[in-house]
């Protein structure tokens, strides 16, 4: 019988960083703004390196049905948040396109202290809304991609992907290459 989840994190402070998560987040953004110094060479190093989170990202929305079934299709077959891995890839490349190396420590800080409690806590929910979910969790590695798949049948839906918003956080990529590749062009 899997044993389970637990947290590393103590409930009340995991539950006040979940809140805290998207106000953080406006706060990286911020600081990524007002500190980065771009060069198209980095943007474009950045933008290629955070490609594949973003494409991982839509990839899971589109297999994501958030508490009606527990999804384990799609890259939910290899990783048991391809969110939150994506969420990270997309991160760390914009910190590099950003050049400025401390922003990247910034954000694994903040994705340390305040993205993985909210993973623990979102886990331990799935724990209670889904029996089966601690057998899917002792076969599946929380961040870290497994070769052999969990067997699942599913299939990507666009109507998923666009119920799920994950649209949003596609604009806000761009959003964010075009304003870094802006800025490099004024400083240079």
């Amino acid at each position: 019988m899997p044993k389970p989840v637990t947290s590393l994190f103590p409930k009340p402070y995991a539950d006040l960083v979940a809140r805290l998560r998207v106000p953080t987040g406006f706060l990286l953004v911020a600081a990524f703004a007002w500190f980065s110094q771009p060069t198209t060479e980095s943007v474009t190093i950045g933008f290629l390196c955070a490609l594949p989170g973003l494409l991982l990202r839509a990839w899971a929305a589109g297999h994501l049905r958030k508490n009606s079934t527990l999804t384990t299709s799609g890259p939910y077959r290899f990783v048991r948040n391809p969110l939150y891995l994506g969420t990270l890839i997309v991160a760390m490349g914009l910190a590099s396109a950003t050049a400025q190396p401390w922003l990247a420590l910034l954000f694994a800080a903040v994705f340390l202290l305040v993205y993985l409690p909210a993973v623990m806590l979102e886990e331990q929910h799935l724990q209670k809304l889904f029996p089966q979910f601690g057998a899917y969790a002792h076969r599946v590695p929380l961040f870290l991609p497994y070769c052999r798949p969990y067997p699942s049948h599913g299939y990507f839906s666009f109507a998923q992907y666009m119920h799920n918003r994950e649209y949003e956080a596609a604009l806000g990529f761009l959003a964010g290459v075009i304003f870094l590749l802006a800025k490099s062009q004024l400083a240079g």
